[in-house]
Order: structure tokens, then sequence, then C-alpha cells
């Protein structure tokens, strides 16, 4: 281009030379006022031709990024309860198929696909679960180690060890279990420790990009508790300064903060003044999901809502996931449903989709085969030969009007 322009230039420069040496004779068929004059030079060079070419610039607008979304499908489970009724008729389910041990398969195999299903399983485990002791029935529970590998098989991946029947066989019943579930891999316990140190740390679990902390506390453990001088650790509902401390620091390093309390009136319904106020705290200090046990058998449920507008969830009490117990209230319990949502931009946590899944405890004369039911398959021919005394379509009815109908799911 610079090329060009010289060459142009030069050409101007010759022609105005050959202009200022001599007139231009007129052609006759031009008229005379479009010829030049002396007084008027000929310049043939134009803007266009010198000038640089003009460029534009268009504008761009950066977007801010589109946030992705993280969802978790959580399922808690209450108390399994393990009478002898239960681990006996494993043990021969076991002998039947010429294997050793027990086989619990039959007990969950109806429900096994809600558990399946979620994204995070989470139970209370209401007897100490351990190889290293003889399984026994109330009033000190203890379960083979058989039923804690059924129940991580089948999907569960947390385990509240937070309740009554916690220290039924002393300390060495706690350090037992502990060891058993320190064993396995892939999932989290939480709610009894060995020690200080274990009790401050507080387990997380990430699923699906979504960091959960778990912490279990406990009204009471049947009057029994440990030696003075022994290091283990259980985390009672009275210890609040110690609770507040542990949910508001389980609030800064986890996204969700799943909080497990044993409290409450053993076979009732009605949730007590108590539950909610402890609930209400829980929240206001970071907790997340409320998972109640204890009184074995199912209550009502709500969102809560904190000062600034951002919403947690409490299940009162999920009642027994299974049991022998007889009573008709303690035959009816539900799985808890709940999905968790995270923003991946403000990190904001959304809960949605809360349910209630009802589920029957059922078994003949006798306590013989209990297994667990969907109360959405019950029949009727199962409800008339219940082994339980007054178990009938009118004690399921009353146990269910407890749980809100937008939270409960027969299907």
């Amino acid at each position: 281009m610079k090329k060009l322009k010289f060459i142009f230039i030069f050409i101007c420069c010759i022609a105005t030379a050959f202009c200022s040496c001599g007139r231009i004779e007129p052609d006759p068929d031009i008229p005379d006022n479009t010829l030049p004059t002396d007084e008027s030079p000929v310049i043939t060079t134009t803007a266009a031709a010198t000038s640089p070419p003009e460029t534009t610039t268009e504008a761009t607008t950066t977007l801010p990024p589109e946030p992705e979304f993280y969802s978790a499908k959580i399922i808690c489970a209450g108390d399994n309860l393990i009478h002898s009724s239960i681990y006996n008729q494993a043990k021969r389910r076991a002998a039947a198929n010429d294997e050793d041990g027990y086989d619990f398969g039959y007990v969950y195999e109806r429900v096994e696909h809600y558990i399946k299903d979620a994204d995070l399983a989470i139970l209370n485990q209401e007897t100490i679960v351990t190889d290293e002791l003889e399984p026994s029935d109330y009033p000190r529970f203890c379960s083979p180690g058989d039923l804690g590998r059924h129940m991580i098989d089948i999907g569960f991946d947390a385990f509240s060890l937070s309740n009554n029947h916690v220290l039924d066989r002393g300390e060495e019943g706690l350090l037992a279990t502990l060891r058993f579930w320190d064993s396995q891999e892939g999932i989290v316990r939480y709610g009894a420790y060995r020690d200080e140190e274990d009790m401050q740390n507080i387990r997380t679990l990430e699923v699906n990009g979504i960091t959960f902390a778990f912490l279990g506390y406990t009204e009471h453990t049947n009057g029994l508790s440990l030696p003075e001088d022994s290091p283990c650790r259980v985390t009672y509902l009275k210890q609040l300064d110690l609770i507040e401390e542990q949910i508001k620091r389980a609030d800064e390093i986890a996204d969700v903060v799943v909080v497990s309390p044993h409290f409450g009136k053993e076979i009732s319904n009605e949730v007590t003044d108590s539950q909610r106020e402890l609930s209400r705290k829980f929240v206001d200090w970071g907790a997340d999901i409320i998972i109640g046990t204890q009184p074995h058998t199912a209550q009502e449920m709500e969102y809560l809502e904190r000062e600034d507008g951002t919403k947690a969830f409490v299940f009162y009490c999920l009642g027994n996931f299974v049991s022998a117990q007889a009573d008709p209230k303690a035959l009816v319990g539900i799985l808890g449903e709940i999905t968790v949502t995270k923003n991946s931009l403000t990190g904001e946590i959304t809960l949605s989709d809360a349910g209630a899944v009802p589920l029957i405890t059922q078994y003949g004369g006798n306590y013989h085969q209990i297994h667990i039911v969907p109360y959405a398959e019950y029949t009727e021919s199962e409800l008339n030969s219940h082994g339980a005394e007054g178990f009938s379509q009118k004690s399921i009815d009353k146990v269910l009007s407890h749980i809100p109908e937008e939270f409960l799911r027969i299907e």
C-alpha cells in the first residue's frame, strides 16, 4: 500500500510540472469555463486516495457464566431395631441355603429399591453391630455384623449411632461397634465416638458435588453411662453449648448439615414441645435437614424458615424401619425423602420434593417372617393375617393422619 501511494504522488508531481511549463490548449468540444486557468492549478489527488482506510471495531459484551445446578436425592430410614425374632430368622435362612452367618435379605427386599435409587441413604442403626460379641435381645441389644454388611449392600451410606441403645453392651460394646463400622469402606458413622478427637472430627460425605456433614445426639441412654475414665464419647441433647458449636462449625465446612436427634415420647404420634424447640435451635445454628427418631412411630414433618429466608426441613420422627414390637403404632413408619440442589456459582442450597413413604412392619403369628412392606403395596390379605393384636386399617389410618397431606406419598 505504501509503494502504490508513492507512485501515485510521483505521477502527480510530473503532471504538475508540465502544467507549470506551458498552457493547455483548449479542446474545441469542451466549454471554456470547464478548463483550468493559470490561477487554478490542477490537483488530481483525492482524499480517498491519500487517507488511510477507515476501520471499525465491533463492541463485544461479556455475559456472566451460567450456573450449574447439582442435585442429590436423599432417603432416610428410622429405627433399625433388631430383636431376636429378626436375627434368628436370618440365621435359619442362611442355614437353609447351607451358608454360615445370617441372611437378612428377606426382611428388606421389598423396600430395597427405595434405598438403591437414592443418591444418599441415611439410617438410624438402633442396635450396636459387631462380629466380636454374641447377638442379644431386649433390653440389651446386639446385632451380628452380617446385618451391617447387608445394610451397606442395599445402599445405605451414613449410619447414625446416636440412640438410647448405644451403650447396651457397655464400653466394650461401643468400641466393638465403632471398630466394625470403621472397617467398612465408603460409609460414614456418627453420633458415638472413641474419644474427644474422634468426636471433634465432623463426618462429611460429598455426593454429586454437594458436601454433607453429619451430627447425631441422643436424649438418653436408658440410664447407662460410660466409666468415668473412659475416653469414649456419646453426645447428649442436654449438651447445648457443644451442639451449637458443632453445628456452626459443620455449617462452615459443608453445604448441607444433617442432624439426627434421638428425641421425643415413645409410641406417640404427637410432637413434644421439646422436639420443636430443639429443632428450631438446630436450624437457627445452621442445620439443614433434621432426621428425628425414638418414638418408634411416625410423626409430622415441616419446613422451618430462618430469618434470612432460607429453609430447612425437619422429620420429627420416622418411626421404625423394622422391629418386632407389637404396638399397632410401632408397626407404621416412614421413609423420608428430600432433594437437595446446589447453585455452583453462589453455593445456594435449596430443598424440595420432601415426602414421606409409609411402611408397614409385617409378620405372622409369634413374630413369624418379619419383613417390611411399602404401604402402597400392602394387601388386605396381609393386613388380615398380621400377627399383632389390634392392628387394623383404622390403626394404620390413625398414624398416617399425623402426616401432612402435602408430604404423604402412597405410590
